[in-house]
């Protein structure tokens, strides 16, 4: 996560969770002038488009006032969806076990892309099995995570 990303996810956790939401993760993908804020938000029972345009309709107050990204933007709230986003370690340990795809932020072992089965959490490393060879994965180098639907 970014400082920004960071910095955006203490601004608007608060509001989310006031409204009985958590706030998963936020990315922000700066692109000039179509540059995009994407919220992840869920809840026990599900999220569905009333509670995204309700979310929406909320943060942006917030982001109106605070003004905390300087350029232009468009403002996504979205479920986290079949492919849930993993941002902090709470969210891989709720998927020890399954199909996990992580991107880093520098490169490991030559490559960037590692997509296999999360086999446990050692501290602040991911132990994920490619190709069944295990690799340990520095929680802090991990630039994008996602679990991998199976249908």
């Amino acid at each position: 996560m970014t400082k920004q990303e960071q910095r955006l996810t203490e601004l608007l956790a608060p509001t989310v969770a006031a409204n009985g939401f958590e706030l998963l993760g936020i990315e922000f993908m700066a692109a000039g002038r179509h540059s995009t804020l994407r919220l992840f938000i869920d809840h026990p029972d599900g999220v569905n488009v009333d509670h995204c345009a309700l979310i929406s309709r909320e943060v942006s107050a917030i982001l109106d006032v605070e003004d905390p990204i300087p350029n232009e933007y468009n403002l996504e709230v979205s479920s986290p969806g079949l492919d849930r986003p993993l941002f902090t370690l709470a969210h891989f340990a709720k998927v020890v076990g399954q199909k996990v795809e992580v991107k880093l932020a520098i490169p490991q072992d030559g490559r960037r892309r590692f997509k296999g089965i999360l086999n446990a959490i050692e501290d602040d490393m991911l132990v994920i099995e490619v190709d069944g060879k295990p690799y340990r994965l520095l929680m802090d180098n991990v630039e994008k995570a996602n679990v991998v639907p199976v249908f």
